[in-house]
Order: C-alpha cells, then structure tokens, then sequence
C-alpha cells in the first residue's frame, strides 16, 4: 500500500481555525516536520484543504516511525530512592517530637493557632 510522506511548509499563524485542527489531524506541529500516512481518501482529503501550507510525496510502503519520548514525562535516569534513616527517632518530625515530649512530661500541648482567618477584637 502507498504512503503519503506529508511535510508542513508554511506556519499555521495565519490560518482559520478548521484549518489549523487539521493540520494537527495530520499528525503535524512544527513547520518543517514531516508524517507518514496511509494513502486513502480520508488523508487525501485533509491534504487538499490544507494543500497551500503542505508538500505531499508518495514513498514506498515504511513503518512508521517511533515517537520520541517526551523529556517532560519520560526522565532520562531513575529517580534515586530516599536513604533510609539511621534510627527511629531521627525518622519522627520535629512536630512529633514536641508532642511526644509533652505527652511523656504530663503536660497539655498547646493548640495551634489558626493563621488563615483574621482574629476579631471582641
């Protein structure tokens, strides 16, 4: 089966939104990019209503090619994994040590003061 070999060759700036969703269709981003499609009447339609910002070649029948992976999502080493405290105390929050502290002595700890409400003179 052919394939059509689609390469965008003017930016979709200027163009009508119809037009610009159908260059994205096509599988094109960038001016200067190029796809691979199968040749059928669909894709041949797309073509030729963006046929001023495009140049289409027939090629032989080719897989197509691997996506890259995306540096956003994809990193390119493992994450290294957190070191493991040396002790238990040292693996508890500063937050949990007051408590404990307190606990441990009899004392009641002090309630937390509120900081997103503005406090009211009464």
């Amino acid at each position: 089966m052919p394939m059509l070999k689609i390469t965008l060759t003017k930016s979709v700036i200027s163009e009508v939104p119809k037009n610009r969703k159908t260059v994205k269709a096509l599988g094109l981003g960038k001016t200067g990019r190029s796809v691979i499609q199968a040749d059928n009447q669909v894709i041949r339609g797309m073509v030729h209503q963006v046929k001023h910002m495009v140049r289409v070649e027939e090629v032989e029948d080719q897989p197509k090619a691997q996506k890259r992976r995306d540096p956003k999502t994809a990193s390119a080493a493992p994450a290294k994994a957190k070191a493991a405290p040396k002790t238990a105390a040292a693996a508890e929050k500063p937050a949990a040590k007051t408590r404990a502290k307190t606990e441990e002595s009899g004392e009641k700890a002090a309630p937390k003061k509120r900081t997103t409400k503005k406090e009211t003179a009464e």
